[in-house]
């Protein structure tokens, strides 16, 4: 062990605790400073309270004792899968030598750590079995000896089997004796932490990790959980505000140009929430920087119509758009959307086509070489007004004469560099529009996108039909009769159905269905897997094609496909097929989840719907109703009712407000699937910062860091504070705060 000495967050962690060490640290979590290993928060705290004896423990009432482990043994469950630990224990304080069973399922702590001749410190409540006291799942902290208990609360950490609780503690006793002010200076500005009533860094590092009381504890956490808030915030106002300095070219389009000609031939009426996002964008692209707004709405609310006549106000200022989609299926559809929005407008230099007019272009992986030299060189040379592409518009042989507005469409499917790549092909700085169906809630909005301007779309178009979702349990042979009857039934009466499969087709239970299918989300994103059942192995589009042609109730029926995997063309063909209505069924995953428009499709059937989220199924029911006729979404699963992955089905099925929907999503999700992805294993994640649970802390740190930014981008009043963001923002979290 090396001398102990006064350290800093940046003292390597073996100059202090010995190579040995640190190698286990290191391995466990990955931790090499000791700025690191301190920020490895506690997750929770065994208060102890007072200490009882065994043999003389109240029923029913929490306890807390030190006793040494006696005997142990496991043995398999029969009513469900996993294992139980018993343990035995005998009193080791006092000369009383009370005994008592203990018992942990699936207790893989317990097994490696709780052997014959332990110390340990346990708290549970008081239960009883077979005729017998006992602790069950008691939480529990291994002493070097019984004296060594102590009435403070004991810290919890994230642990692993190399390095547990004890030795993560022993670590920290030493690093702790050498915080010091000089070693870990304040960052907060005084009057921050004097207006919110926080513990400075030194006093908060000492107290989350040996609090005389729980409430202790709770304050320093709440420290830290401002100072991740802060850092947070304080970059994305930096970002805003250097965005703000950069020039952007004046696109003001004029009265009598393509803009005013398309509102002209609108067969129907902007929604409030079209005409109110619209007028915010057409104020961006006046103002003298780049615009950068994320426009969110329901699925159906009618966001291209807004996108379409921000392009056309570029258009009629001399400038281009590019519109990138993250599936062919989607820029395909984008793609005919905007020409039949367009009309004869998008048809310039044709027979019929108006005297004004621009060019509409669809750039992808799959066209023919000659095809993509033709659209490359009219968006070069400014004859294409709006290209419409999926990552084909990032190669290096794309060129603009002058991109002026660059639309992402469901921007979470795209990291920071492609669209800086897009961003890069514009002369100077080009406008940003980036939109989303899936519903955000404010604090994520202020969160993850505190960066962007928000245009809000609630309302849907007029005319849209309603839809109403009902659960279909699919171990009752009645209800599953029943939804190939209203399959057959709609179609009967001239309409389509969709039908969604988790997997295109059977593979290993560990293989994600992401890896079949490139166009689609993964199951669930960001959730814990659901406890194991005995439902029959998930349906796949195989499977499913194969059922319908085989029952005769479906003879005559065009029935069609579409997943990932299919070549380009058979695609689009399936695609086209289905909107033209010569095939009435669409066999399909997650392809379909966003952009795809058949007004005459009014039924969805989502099998195993428990595989997918809530956002994702809210996506998929977007598909229909699209039309005047009314939609039904059929969520269809073997699980018995009161399996905890129904909630998900439940919420779906109670409502189709999805802002309400996003909320109950973000409860269910892992904090880094919504903050990004980036941040998994990084070492600058948001470790104590949670969006739903500190919105208001997240409010309060939004507001100092407009104030201590304002004319002061590089923070030269508060260097510390200055330093310590510049060290925050890492690269992973660059990329994180750069995803609008």
């Amino acid at each position: 062990m090396a001398e102990q000495f006064d350290i800093t967050p940046e003292t390597p962690l073996e100059r202090v605790i010995g190579a040995a060490s640190a190698r286990k640290v290191e391995q466990a979590f990955g931790y090499t400073l000791c700025g690191e290993m301190l920020g490895h928060y506690p997750r929770r705290y065994l208060d102890v309270g007072e200490l009882s004896h065994i043999a003389s423990l109240p029923f029913g009432e929490e306890v807390t004792i030190v006793a040494e482990v006696e005997s142990v043994s496991e043995r398999r469950m029969h009513s469900r899968r996993g294992f139980l630990i018993e343990v035995v224990v005998k009193d080791a304080l006092g000369p009383e030598q009370g005994r008592i069973r203990m018992t942990f399922f699936n207790g893989y702590d317990a097994r490696k750590q709780l052997v014959p001749g332990t110390v340990a410190m346990f708290n549970g409540k008081v239960g009883h079995f077979q005729q017998h006291l006992e602790l069950a799942q008691p939480d529990f902290s291994v002493l070097e000896q019984a004296q060594d208990a102590d009435p403070k609360p004991i810290p919890i950490y994230p642990a692993t089997a190399k390095l547990p609780n004890k030795k993560i503690r022993d670590v920290l006793e030493i690093l702790l004796d050498g915080v010091t002010e000089a070693g870990f200076p304040e960052m907060i500005p005084g009057a921050v932490l004097k207006r919110h009533g926080l513990l400075g860094r030194c006093e908060a590092l000492r107290t989350i990790h040996r609090p005389a009381q729980v409430p202790d504890a709770m304050r320093a956490r709440h420290r830290f959980v401002f100072e991740e808030a802060l850092h947070l915030q304080l970059a994305l106002v930096a970002r805003r505000a250097y965005r703000h300095e950069q020039e952007a070219v004046n696109r003001q389009g004029r009265p009598d140009g393509l803009l005013a000609r398309f509102d002209e031939q609108l067969p129907f009426e902007l929604t409030d929430g079209q005409l109110l996002a619209g007028r915010e964008i057409a104020d961006d692209l006046v103002r003298g920087y780049p615009m950068n707004r994320l426009l969110q709405g329901e699925v159906g609310s009618g966001k291209t119509f807004v996108a379409v006549r921000a392009m056309l106000q570029v258009i009629d200022s001399g400038g281009q758009a590019a519109l990138l989609a993250p599936t062919e299926v989607l820029a395909q559809q984008h793609y005919h959307s905007i020409r039949r929005a367009l009309g004869p407008m998008a048809e310039p230099g044709m027979l019929g086509s108006a005297e004004q007019g621009t060019r509409v272009d669809l750039l992808t992986g799959s066209m023919t070489a000659s095809k993509k030299k033709e659209v490359l060189l009219r968006a070069a040379s400014g004859e294409t007004g709006i290209l419409v592409g999926t990552h084909a518009l990032l190669s290096d042989t794309v060129s603009f004469a002058d991109l002026g507005l660059i639309v992402v469409d469901e921007q979470h499917r795209f990291g920071v560099e492609q669209r800086d790549v897009l961003r890069n092909k514009a002369l100077n700085p080009p406008h940003m529009l980036v939109m989303t169906a899936t519903p955000i809630p404010r604090t994520v909005a202020m969160t993850v996108f505190g960066d962007l301007e928000v245009s809000l779309m609630r309302g849907l178009p007029f005319g849209r039909a309603p839809i109403t979702t009902h659960l279909v349990p699919l171990n009752d042979e009645r209800f599953r009769s029943r939804m190939f009857g209203l399959m057959r039934e709609v179609v009967s009466h001239g309409h389509q159905v969709y039908v969604v499969c988790p997997r295109i087709t059977e593979v290993a239970l560990e293989e994600d269905a992401e890896l079949l299918d490139p166009d689609a989300e993964p199951p669930v994103t960001g959730r814990k897997p659901a406890p194991k059942s005995d439902k029959p192995p998930s349906m796949t589009v195989e499977k499913m094609l194969e059922l319908l042609k085989g029952n005769s109730a479906f003879d005559g029926v065009g029935i069609g496909v579409l997943h990932g995997k299919l070549p380009a063309d058979a695609k689009r063909a399936a695609m086209v097929d289905f909107e033209q209505a010569r095939t009435q069924i669409l066999v399909s995953t997650t392809v379909i989840e966003v952009g795809v428009d058949v007004p005459n499709a009014t039924l969805m059937v989502v099998v195993d719907a428990d595989s997918f989220g809530i956002s994702q199924l809210h996506q998929l029911r977007g598909r229909i109703g699209r039309g005047q006729n009314a939609g039904t979404c059929l969520l269809a699963s073997w699980l018995p009712t009161d399996h905890p992955s129904m909630a998900r089905l439940n919420a779906v099925q109670s409502t189709t407000d999805g802002f309400e929907l996003a909320e109950a999503d973000l409860e269910e999700r892992r904090e880094g699937d919504i903050l990004g992805a980036s941040q998994s294993g990084s070492k600058s994640t948001l470790r104590l910062l949670r969006v739903m649970k500190h919105a208001k802390t997240i409010a309060k740190a939004r507001a100092e860091a407009e104030s201590l930014i304002a004319g002061d981008r590089e923070l030269s009043r508060y260097p510390a504070l200055a330093r310590s963001v510049g060290e925050w923002v890492d690269e992973d979290m660059q990329a994180f705060l750069e995803r609008g």
